[in-house]
């Protein structure tokens, strides 16, 4: 990416950030809150996803077949299925529809499928007059915008903006302003949009092989009245989203709300059996009696493949038909909650989950627009009712992009980068391989850090390799933690000591954070603990953020090799920061033998995790440091993937333990996120994710109180937001020197 582009993409941001970012952090936060407190009612959740999750397995794997089940029992029904190659074979299906019924007018529910296949423009090209009747998406279509969710397609605008838009476009005698009354005004316009409509069409949250059952899922009534009032329903859905039978809906229904909205159930959930034998409505002749009325009913199904096929092909792309699309994994998304789908999103599709959908149906270059925004954070998939591992579908994704780029500038890091990749962006390139930058910074550290702090250095970064000139840079350690521990020794022996733990030495511990890695070896012999610190590789953390796959799996092997003595010889592998006890527990399934993967991960522990463990087994608070008289309390943050992991609540117990008053950050995310945070085109909108968590600790309650936090970027985004220092929570239990 050029630095030109990246200014473009800033200034987009930015943009987006000023004129929607409000409207959709309220909007997100809310339902995201929302589906915390409706899931914590649940004592069924985490079965009911793995029953979800099962149900879709199922369908995918047997999809062929359920398709020529679905379509002997519609067409027994009555109806008629046709299923399309593409979006132009789905809209000329459509459009005979619409021209064998001399239709004027069709009405639609809201349908992301037929967003995907842009049906309205087709239609409208041909005389079709084509009414949104979701009030969101009928607001997005007065204003001729394209949707920014999946679930909530105006979830940018204001209640002031659509007043504004109503007044201006239509006039009304009294101007609207109260959100009853722009409700009141939609329903009475768009009732008569469905009283005069020939053609009515949905798209299917679910579609049952057994019955033809097609399962509407919504918050408002229109989708039935779209279904229904009309005598042609055209009922348009991707083939992804056939289940076995009716009996298979109970477990999506009661996630779907639970998960998009916080719901407990959503408004409506409609069952319809298509053609339906209810009368039609003649709105010109009110003396027939409803009952009187022909039940002369057409339905059509058009299952649309579009790529979906070949996705279900794909090994790793095959999960995203897996999505139910209830949006969770955008509202969890700290980078979606402040721009929402206009820059997290494709074609048709936003948040984490569209990096595959846009992949598998538009290709490569337009999920390339927006796959960056996803750090990896993995709160995602804890979301996703049905367990997709979104941030390794993004990686994937990423990977493949990366192979089909080709940059000018590659001799810029190609010494420096010793990778397994070609042809990848020199950006990610630089960042992927940190680990070597930290190598040789440490190496030639003090002068190293003096260069890289000089303008003529940042400004060469900042325009060759995008490293944003405002961030400060790691400061290397002449000494790493490697070298200092070798040096030093262990302080109690192997022989009189109950347990032995590995200190995994990773590269911003062992380059540049080194003081909580000195902390973490006093901590853990203060409780008694035999020390090794060895000198092993870094963990693949890195390139695998940038997409760099070969190069990832090739550090996840070379680490596995090097820590597996240890393993065997049943040493605990205490890890200080969590992203890389992350990449044990969840990437490395992707890279090792299962074997492997699970003795590693089984035998790997946070360091405030295996501190409290300690001190649970007899160890001896006072050992550690514990509050003066006057302490002024602690301010603590976590690590996005030690949320992900269910290990915060370790440093909590730790400090309360040792008698710190502690309050903890809410927020969820520091808006670093490793490199991101770094790149000049991501500056504002790692600054804006920010911004809560630096105001939560400028609270009167906690502005005087010791800053503390587990990850490494949470730590160097504090340090850019706030006056006062903060510190790994290891560093503050630590005894003295």
């Amino acid at each position: 990416m050029s630095s030109q582009s990246r200014e473009a993409k800033a200034e987009r941001i930015r943009h987006l950030l000023e004129t929607e970012g409000d409207a959709v952090k309220t909007n997100t936060r809310g339902f995201n809150q929302g589906r915390y407190d409706s899931v914590s009612k649940l004592d069924s959740y985490e079965d009911l996803r793995a029953r979800a999750r099962e149900i879709k397995e199922d369908a995918i794997d047997r999809l062929p077949e359920l398709l020529d089940e679905l379509e002997a029992t519609v067409e027994a029904n009555g109806g008629t299925v046709y299923i399309a190659d593409d979006a132009a074979d789905a809209n000329r299906y459509v459009r005979e529809v619409c021209r064998d019924e001399e239709a004027d007018r069709l009405v639609k529910s809201k349908s992301m499928t037929s967003e995907e296949i842009e049906v309205n423009e087709f239609l409208e090209a041909d005389g079709v007059d084509v009414v949104e009747t979701d009030l969101g998406e009928w607001v997005l279509q007065v204003a001729d915008e394209a949707p920014s969710h999946i679930v909530a397609p105006a979830i940018h605008k204001s209640r002031e903006g659509i007043a504004e838009l109503f007044n201006e476009t239509f006039a009304p005698e009294e101007e609207l302003e109260t959100a009853e009354e722009l409700t009141m005004f939609a329903r009475e316009q768009l009732l008569e949009a469905i009283k005069g409509a020939d053609v009515g069409m949905t798209g299917a949250n679910f579609i049952t092989a057994d019955t033809g059952t097609l399962a509407l899922v919504t918050s408002e009534g229109n989708a039935r009245k779209s279904a229904v009032v009309p005598d042609t329903h055209v009922a348009v859905a991707g083939v992804e989203k056939v289940v076995p039978s009716v009996e298979d809906l109970q477990p999506f229904v009661e996630l779907i709300g639970r998960s998009g909205t916080g719901q407990d159930i959503t408004s409506y959930i409609s069952l319809l059996t298509p053609p339906v034998e209810s009368p039609t409505v003649d709105f010109d002749d009110a003396d027939t009696p409803l009952a009187d009325g022909e039940t002369d009913r057409d339905f059509h199904l058009v299952l649309i493949d579009n790529g979906r096929m070949a996705m279900r092909e794909d090994e790793e792309l095959r999960e995203t038909l897996y999505c139910i699309r209830c949006s969770a994994c955008s509202n969890v998304c700290a980078n979606f909650q402040s721009v929402g789908g206009h820059a997290f999103g494709g074609e048709t599709y936003s948040g984490g989950i569209a990096t595959g959908w846009e992949a598998g149906i538009e290709g490569l270059d337009t999920a390339a627009e927006f796959n960056d925004l996803c750090t990896g954070c993995s709160r995602c998939v804890d979301a996703c009712p049905v367990n997709i591992d979104i941030p390794w579908i993004n990686t994937v994704v990423r990977d493949r992009i990366n192979r089909g780029t080709d940059h000018e500038f590659d001799w810029l890091v190609d010494g420096l980068t010793p990778d397994a990749e070609e042809g990848v962006d020199r950006q990610k390139r630089f960042f992927g391989n940190f680990s070597t930058m930290a190598t040789v910074g440490s190496a030639l550290a003090p002068l190293s850090n003096w260069v890289a702090s000089t303008d003529l250095s940042r400004r060469l970064m900042e325009k060759t390799l995008g490293v944003d000139a405002r961030r400060d840079l790691p400061s290397f350690e002449r000494e790493t933690f490697v070298d200092w521990f070798e040096s030093r020794g262990p302080r109690v022996s192997a022989t009189e000591a109950d347990r032995e733990a590995v200190v995994y030495p990773d590269v911003y511990t062992n380059h540049v954070q080194v003081d909580r890695g000195k902390a973490a070896v006093r901590a853990l012999e203060a409780l008694g603990v035999h020390v090794r610190v060895p000198d092993v590789p870094s963990s693949g953390r890195a390139p695998l953020s940038q997409g760099m796959l070969a190069t990832a799996e090739e550090k996840a092997h070379a680490l596995y090799g090097a820590l597996a003595e240890h393993v065997d010889a049943e040493r605990d592998i205490v890890v200080v920061e969590p992203s890389d006890l992350a990449m044990f527990d969840r990437e490395y399934e992707k890279f090792l033998a299962p074997k492997s993967q699970e003795r590693l991960s089984a035998a790997s522990y946070e360091v405030m995790e295996y501190l409290y463990g300690l001190l649970e087994n007899g160890g001896d608070p006072a050992a550690l440091c514990v509050p003066g008289a006057d302490d002024p309390g602690v301010a603590y943050h976590s690590h996005c993937q030690q949320r992900t992991l269910g290990l915060e609540g370790y440093t909590e117990a730790v400090l309360d333990r040792l008698g710190y008053d502690v309050v903890t950050s809410d927020v969820e995310c520091c808006g670093m996120a490793g490199s991101f945070g770094y790149k000049s085109e991501y500056y504002e909108l790692s600054m804006d994710v920010g911004s809560e968590l630096e105001a939560q600790f400028s609270t009167a309650e906690t502005r005087e109180r010791r800053v503390v936090a587990s990850g490494t970027s949470c730590l160097e985004q504090l340090d850019s937001m706030l006056a006062r220092p903060s510190q790994h929570p290891v560093e503050l239990v630590a005894p003295e020197r």
